[in-house]
């Protein structure tokens, strides 16, 4: 499982390194678009929508996007502090609450609360000085605790995170993702890819709270297909599942370092 893991790793990193810096910015909005379709598709299924709901949801999801980006639409104040409140309140009551994903309008309202934001972010953040790196260096925080947790996990787990949720991880797996995404943290800001000036002491908690809500997002996908009764959001991926897999935490860290970027300048 490793090594599928891997090979379809070291094909889906040159993909995404090509398309975040060569593509257009309507080529990249695309791509984008097609990677957040995939996850939304994914979670129609795990809230249990039928086919013809799936894909009348599926379609006027895709005529959002397309309006947004007709009408160069960007996210405001208000948006972004309901997208704070969602991941730092609502998700991780979500996680203790249990609830179960019912199908109908809540729901619907709430794959698009999930996906948009981290969408827009992916848009907002590529045209920024050095174009790409500032995202990349974000995307990248994702991954580092991601790989940290899973190889601390595996040699040092103990105590279980959550386990009536994702019983694999511990919490020496997330200790070992606040040591690797720190000493990461600190790397990227001399490197200069951090999007505004901040001494290292102040990025350190900003990148915890980061890692942190990395791994509400992870625990918010995992309780959906739990309590689907799935293993993987899909097969589209060998070795990984699906897209909403790989982008758990991802969308979440999006979200908010774009909801907190704009609540600075703001």
């Amino acid at each position: 499982m490793l090594r599928t893991r891997v090979l379809t790793a070291l094909v889906l990193l040159p993909l995404i390194l090509a398309a975040l810096f060569r593509f257009p910015p309507s080529a990249w909005a695309g791509f984008t678009a097609l990677i957040a379709g995939l996850a939304l598709w994914e979670y129609a299924r795990m809230a249990g929508m039928q086919a013809a709901a799936k894909w009348s949801y599926l379609l006027a999801s895709a005529v959002l996007a397309g309006a947004a980006w007709k009408l160069d639409y960007r996210m405001g104040l208000v948006e972004h502090v309901i997208v704070l409140a969602f991941w730092l309140v609502l998700a991780p009551l979500w996680l203790v609450k249990r609830w179960k994903l019912k199908e109908g309008l809540l729901v619907r309202l709430l794959g698009w609360l999930l996906m948009f934001p981290a969408w827009f972010a992916m848009i907002d953040w590529r045209p920024m000085p050095q174009a790409g790196l500032q995202l990349l260096a974000l995307m990248a925080l994702v991954w580092v605790a991601d790989v940290a947790a899973y190889f601390a996990g595996k040699a040092f787990g103990r105590r279980k995170l959550a386990p009536a949720i994702s019983p694999g991880k511990s919490w020496e797996g997330v200790f070992g993702a606040v040591v690797a995404v720190a000493l990461y943290s600190v790397l990227v800001n001399h490197l200069g890819w951090v999007p505004f000036a901040i001494s290292d002491w102040l990025l350190l908690p900003v990148a915890v709270a980061l890692t942190a809500v990395s791994v509400v997002g992870d625990l918010l996908e995992s309780w959906f297909k739990r309590s689907a009764g799935i293993k993987d959001s899909s097969a589209l991926l060998p070795g990984h599942g699906g897209v909403y897999d790989r982008i758990d935490s991802l969308i979440a860290v999006l979200a908010v370092a774009n909801a907190l970027s704009v609540l600075v300048r703001f």
